[in-house]
């Protein structure tokens, strides 16, 4: 069923900032009809912010994703603590970058050596399939954000449309982690896998290691001092899991971006609503 967003609701959303006024939690339906045009960013803000007020409660502990989705959940949480309608909640950052964020949020840390459960974990997807099997990884993260979420009992996807895919593979390469010794024989055996060969092309990143477009001359970096392998397909995935576990199963390899079977429910923000997929 879908209800129409009020003005006023609607005006509130697309008016949060981190400066701004902590206002009442809005309320959303699983199917929330928007009647007004907004910006990738404002449709961001809004399944971050739905994402931490439907899932997160007080006393829990949260993995905090990383991106420009996951920054607004980030947000939001610091928003709640704040104001005092969150208490006792700490969450795990699954980056530099996030954690440095939730830092000058005031937002508690710990991390996995103390607190290896987590009640809830929310983070964007650079792909998401019928299935709910995720690309991620675009952002260079991804083999914190997979430690983290794989612990946590729920883990909630937050994305815009345009992440919606038939399949996996054409839209956004799969990120591969690897070891700096020997790099290329990783990067050459990864790609002459049964479910890769002939099919993906296998590209190290260079430049920084958050982006998938080359910015630079040396080799990109993860936050654990590994290399990414960036694998490009032309065709649709046919069989995710299994590739995954190819990937994985590969000496050198650390982890890979295709997180499949993890996935509670996804929340999707389109131009005409806002919606959920289990």
């Amino acid at each position: 069923m879908r209800i129409i967003l009020s003005l006023a609701l609607a005006t509130a959303v697309a008016g949060f900032a981190p400066t701004a006024p902590l206002v009442a939690r809005p309320a959303f339906s699983s199917a929330t009809k928007l009647n007004m045009a907004l910006s990738q960013d404002e449709l961001k803000k809004m399944v971050g912010y739905k994402s931490v007020d439907d899932y997160v409660r007080s006393g829990m502990v949260v993995g905090l994703g990383t991106g420009s989705t996951a920054y607004f959940a980030v947000e939001r949480v610091g928003q709640l603590l704040e104001s005092g309608e969150l208490k006792d909640v700490v969450c795990i950052p699954t980056s530099v970058r996030t954690k440095e964020q939730a830092e000058s949020l005031g937002i508690p840390l710990v991390t996995l050596d103390t607190h290896s459960k987590l009640d809830v974990a929310i983070d964007g997807a650079d792909e998401v399939d019928p299935g709910l099997n995720l690309v991620k990884g675009g952002g260079g993260a991804l083999l914190r954000e997979k430690m983290v979420e794989v612990c946590a009992d729920k883990f909630i996807v937050i994305v815009d449309e345009s992440k919606l895919c038939e399949g996996l593979g054409p839209g956004f390469p799969i990120p591969v982690e690897i070891t700096p010794f020997c790099h290329e024989h990783t990067m050459r055996t990864v790609g002459d896998l049964p479910s890769i060969k002939g099919k993906g092309k296998p590209i190290l990143r260079m430049g920084s290691s958050s982006s998938n477009q080359p910015d630079g001359d040396e080799i990109a970096v993860t936050d654990n001092g590994n290399y990414i392998v960036d694998l490009h397909f032309e065709e649709l995935i046919t069989d995710a899991p299994q590739m995954a576990s190819e990937i994985k199963n590969t000496v050198g390899v650390v982890d890979h971006g295709l997180f499949c079977g993890l996935t509670t429910c996804v929340i999707v923000a389109g131009a005409d609503g806002i919606y959920t997929k289990e």
